[in-house]
């Protein structure tokens, strides 16, 4: 396979011409859908296979890539789910977002033994983010999202007219060797119809259980009526639990993998993709690939007389970031030849399936150049003939990727026509990940915070396979220091640029080489709502400062009610203080209807401090 081979995409004037008439064509506003799978990494599926091939039977998504293009150089936003979401439904980097993690509103732990502190990142996504939900519904489109959310609140608070955010048919069971579905089952009953794979056992196919978050898209896509959608299809799958409710399917995986049916208890620790419930989940996310697909192609566009939903729909099909590998004792998935996976900046953690179809698109088609998921929200844009303000454009951290879509365009560009050059990664969490990176031309370069250096590998060489692996580091060649010195200056560029957060040094930490901020006091006047922190003298000077509003101790609706309608959004996000002109002073109002705060101080030496949870009593 030749990875970095750029596509000559046959008969580009044709390509070219249906690019014109979609654009030309007034009453063709294009649906879009967004199928986003859960920690599906870049070797999980049948669509980039390199070395041993994927066991995993994915034949909807291969299909897929039949029928449109396929992105073989693909990347998430981060390493881990909940800052791709974000970077997919805004549009902007989690750098720029400050939105880095799945930690939310959980204090760093400080263990004496760590020297850097993870940032702190909020109860939820900030509620003034333009999503490309409220952008597409502003401009006349129906919205929904269905499944996994993940940031914070409801979707249902972010632009989408439509949520369902249940997780189907992936609930953990009792005993996953057991429990499965059956055709009188009262939630999961088994569907009538058979679907793949086939088997000498079941040579007609298999059924599949009854899947909320597969139908709650199809009944949104049928509700849309006269009006465009914009579908957000996030499945929990292939995340932990690693189980299925479908039996059929998991005693084909086990014939195939030479496992007895049904699995013994326990977890599953064969290395490389022999575990048959992962197995499951893969070819479960494609079957309902295919239901979406197969819905499209059958029923009628309200809106266009004489075509299908296929005809008229954009779908996007990606995953959140690389593969996770393990969970506990149990071996999940192999993200090989890819280094590492889920919550690494390395190739396993952030690379990814990727493929585009709809009108315009040439069928069996492949872009190699670097392309990440921030550029879903200006591509949408356009693909949609949506506008949004000028200066929301700017915040927009990706480029428009339709002229590779519908003209053949061998190259990325931004707004001024100059090819991409790079794409950069920023994950200050994780005491062995806390590393930023960046992919550009043949090479990678990682930015190590814990040890302060940097690694460096050459992927390719020529547009060949050189270390895929990420084997054999560069770093200290002289031969590459000219290289180094060039990608480590634009990584830093972009971090600047960014205004990233993070790492902080622990104030905890036994071997500190330079002193902390040390809180002397907290208070509270009633009568006046405000609360302010002092510093023991002397002390290094508060540098930035923020109040959180807290529930008093022992009270957490924080968790509790993180996704009802109801939940005050204040909770648990950080509020800029003001910092007295001594540097040892912090003060902040507390509103009404808060109970609680506590402080957050970056004092001059990079140490993140948190004060003592106080009352707003």
């Amino acid at each position: 396979m030749k990875l970095l081979r750029t596509t000559t995409i046959a008969l580009l004037m044709c390509a070219s011409a249906t690019a014109f008439t979609l654009r030309a064509s007034a009453e063709m506003r294009p649906n879009i859908i967004i199928f986003y799978v859960d920690d599906l990494g870049w070797q999980g599926s049948q669509l980039n296979d390199v070395d041993s091939p994927c066991p995993y039977e994915t034949p909807n998504v291969v299909k897929l890539a039949a029928q449109g293009m396929n992105f073989t150089q693909a990347y998430s936003a981060a390493p881990s789910c909940a800052p791709s979401r974000a970077g997919i439904i805004t549009g902007q980097h989690p750098g720029k977002l400050r939105y880095t993690h799945v930690t939310f509103d959980n204090f760093p732990k400080n263990r004496p033994t760590e020297e850097f502190s993870e940032p702190y990142l909020g109860a939820h996504l900030r509620m003034d983010a333009l999503t490309l939900a409220t952008a597409l519904k502003d401009n006349g489109y129906h919205t929904g999202h269905v499944g996994k959310w993940h940031l914070g609140l409801s979707s249902s608070l972010f632009g989408f007219d439509f949520s369902h955010e249940d997780r189907g048919v992936h609930r953990k069971t009792a005993d996953r060797t057991k429990d499965f579905s059956t055709a009188d089952d009262p939630k999961y009953p088994l569907s009538k119809i058979k679907y793949p794979p086939f088997s000498t056992k079941k040579p007609d196919g298999i059924s599949y259980p009854y899947d909320g978050v597969t139908e709650s898209a199809l009944q949104f896509m049928e509700e849309s009526d006269d009006k465009p959608f914009f579908l957000y299809l996030a499945h929990w799958m292939v995340h932990w639990p690693a189980m299925t409710r479908n039996g059929e399917l998991l005693e084909y995986y086990c014939d195939k993998l030479g496992q007895p049916f049904p699995p013994k208890k326990g977890a599953q620790s064969l290395e490389g993709q022999n575990n048959p419930y992962f197995a499951s989940m893969v070819s479960t996310v494609d079957w309902s690939l295919g239901r979406i697909v197969d819905h499209l192609e059958k029923t009628d566009d309200p809106r266009n007389p004489g075509k299908k939903l296929i005809e008229t729909t954009y779908l996007f099909f990606s995953s959140d970031n690389g593969g996770a590998t393990r969970h506990g004792q149990e071996v999940l998935s192999d993200n090989a030849p890819l280094k590492f996976g889920k919550t690494h900046g390395e190739e396993g953690g952030i690379r990814v399936p990727m493929v585009i179809r709809g009108p315009g698109i040439p069928k069996a088609s492949q872009f190699d150049g670097l392309v990440n998921q921030l550029d879903y929200f200006p591509t949408i844009l356009n693909l949609t003939k949506s506008a949004i303000a000028p200066e929301a454009k700017k915040t927009l951290s990706g480029l428009d990727i339709t002229p590779v879509l519908l003209e053949g365009a061998p190259q990325i560009v931004d707004g001024q026509g100059a090819a991409r050059k790079n794409l950069f990664w920023h994950f200050p969490h994780g005491q062995d990940s806390m590393k930023a990176a960046l992919r550009e031309g043949d090479f990678k370069l990682l930015k190590n915070y814990q040890t302060r250096d940097h690694s460096l590998y050459r992927l390719y060489k020529n547009g060949q396979r050189a270390d895929l692996e990420e084997m054999k580091d560069l770093a200290t060649d002289p031969q590459y220091t000219s290289v180094l010195k060039d990608l480590s200056a634009k990584l830093d560029r972009h971090l600047e640029e960014n205004q990233v957060e993070g790492p902080y040094l622990n104030p905890a930490f036994k071997s500190k080489t330079k002193p902390s901020a040390e809180i002397q006091k907290v208070a509270f006047k009633a009568e006046s709502r405000r609360a302010s922190v002092r510093l023991r003298s002397p002390s290094p000077a508060i540098e930035t400062a923020y109040v959180i509003y807290r529930d008093p101790p022992g009270v957490d609706k924080i968790k509790a009610k993180r996704g009802k309608e109801s939940f005050d959004e204040r909770l648990g996000m950080k509020m800029p203080a003001t910092i007295a002109s001594s540097g040892n002073t912090v003060v902040a109002q507390i509103p009404e209807g808060i109970d609680a705060f506590c402080f957050l101080l970056i004092d001059e030496n990079n140490y993140q401090s948190f004060s003592d949870i106080q009352l707003a009593r």
